[in-house]
């Protein structure tokens, strides 16, 4: 059977995580951006509780300048 790529909620946090840390972006600095009424969603993505949705994906890429699939982080 064939295995199929899994993306690593955990790592995919981490890495955004590091991605607002390079780019020196707090998460209300992030909120804001992105234009949410509360950081929440932000956290759960941090915390590797969630996935940001495709359009926020696409934003995140464009705010850090890298691709969406350089946000993932799939499971080895």
């Amino acid at each position: 059977m064939n295995k199929f790529p899994r993306i690593s909620l955990e790592k995919t946090g981490l890495n955004i995580i590091k991605l607002m840390d390079d780019n020196n972006i707090t998460v209300k600095q992030l909120q804001e951006i992105m234009g949410f009424e509360n950081p929440q969603a932000i956290y759960k993505w941090r915390r590797g509780e969630c996935l940001p949705t495709i359009d926020n994906l696409i934003i995140l890429a464009n705010i850090f300048n890298v691709k969406v699939d350089s946000l993932l982080v799939l499971d080895d």
